[in-house]
């Protein structure tokens, strides 16, 4: 995420700052550790769990997390480590949505848009999130949140299964991709929460030529956001 998808970071930073959370940067946090867990790695994950549970555990009320698939195994770190702390820490993590759906989230300005939404498997399956994005997908007005056949299902990804097993990850991903290109009215946008899905389904789209943005959900409730004022009368507030 700190790498390719910044700028989600930013925005949820600001939508749940509009939504009357303080948040604050802790040092000393390294990586979750999914990737090397994935791999089978697990003395690693290990490692960077405890120095996550370090830097982390204290700092806050909640721990929030813009990727399902880290969030899923930050949840976890009591079973990764099999400590007290660690069951605490895990309690602490939330998926962003979680967070903003847990304040309305308050509505922004009307974007008419026309968008999929596609639940990552380590959202809606391993953490048991599913209202969530849709709560904050639904914030924004003149959207029409849209639920495609399939949008339940891998998209081939998969942590590092992509990699490992690219041709059977691909043939996962085209039904994804027919799906989308077929859907009437065309689709604007497609949202998913996380990194791995936006990396695999922007690749399919631009592989069969189509030029559909993916984005992650509180990237369209920010653009709303901003079309509200919303951060300006922050900036107002603050002064």
């Amino acid at each position: 995420m700190d790498t390719l998808f910044d700028h989600v970071h930013a925005a949820t930073r600001r939508t749940l700052e509009a939504n009357g959370y303080e948040v604050r940067e802790v040092a000393g946090q390294a990586c979750c550790g999914a990737l090397h867990e994935h791999a089978g790695d697990r003395a690693t994950a290990a490692a960077l769990a405890r120095d996550n549970v370090a830097a982390l555990l204290d700092g806050a009320d909640y721990i929030a997390v813009n990727s399902a698939g880290c969030g899923a195994l930050l949840k976890d770190y009591g079973h990764l480590l099999g400590t007290e702390e660690a069951e605490r820490f895990g309690a602490k993590v939330r998926d962003v949505t979680e967070l903003l759906a847990e304040q309305g989230p308050r509505p922004g300005a009307p974007i008419e848009l026309e968008v999929a939404y596609d639940a990552p498997c380590h959202l809606q399956h391993a953490q048991r999130v599913q209202a969530a994005p849709l709560a904050v997908l639904g914030a924004v007005p003149g959207l029409n949140l849209r639920l495609l056949p399939g949008s339940d299902r891998c998209c081939g990804s998969a942590g590092i299964y992509s990699l490992l097993h690219s041709e059977l990850a691909r043939a996962v991903l085209e039904d994804k991709i027919r799906t989308l290109r077929d859907a009437r009215p065309a689709l604007d946008a497609v949202a998913t929460g996380n990194p791995g899905c936006l990396m695999q389904i922007g690749a399919g789209l631009r592989a069969a030529g189509l030029q559909l943005p993916v984005v992650h959900p509180v990237e369209i409730l920010d653009w709303s956001y901003r079309e509200a004022g919303l951060y300006e009368e922050s900036v107002k507030s603050e002064k």
